[in-house]
């Protein structure tokens, strides 16, 4: 089946997808800022290049795409039905190379919070949101 954009098109549409400060990003920021969170983003030097990072925490937080990152049983996750061999094949590495980092993250001591958009949608945010949060009092408890 043939793409229904022209090359041209489908090019530009796809350098629009961004990869930092996406909305779901945002919102995770936002609520850790205003529960007296601080944070390092994009943190180059880390396995994965993780969205936020809580250096007195040691705890890294992904905020996933759900149709980038592969999110099983998801509903935001659905192969396209042009070059669908393609894709899945560039999924699959995604996934694979999220697993990779994750285990280097948790060998040098890191805690990780993975988060997924549909998680993030408004009718699971609050409870999502307060997840973290009480994720984060949690671990702050145990460094007193």
């Amino acid at each position: 089946m043939a793409d229904v954009h022209d090359q041209q098109t489908r090019s530009y549409n796809m350098s629009r997808i961004k990869g930092q400060d996406t909305k779901p990003e945002m919102l995770v920021r936002r609520a850790l800022f205003s529960n007296g969170f601080r944070y390092r983003l994009h943190v180059r030097n880390l396995p994965g290049k993780p969205d936020i990072v809580l250096p007195k925490l040691k705890t890294v937080i992904f905020v996933h795409g759900c149709y980038w990152h592969g999110h099983e049983n998801c509903r935001y996750f659905i192969l396209p039905k042009t070059r669908t061999e393609w894709w899945q094949e560039k999924i699959n590495g995604n996934k694979l190379r999220d697993e990779k980092n994750r285990k280097m993250l948790i060998r040098d001591g890191w805690k990780i919070i993975t988060v997924f958009e549909c998680a993030l949608k408004k009718e699971k945010r609050m409870k999502t949101l307060s997840t973290i949060i009480r994720k984060l009092n949690k671990i702050t408890e145990k460094l007193k």
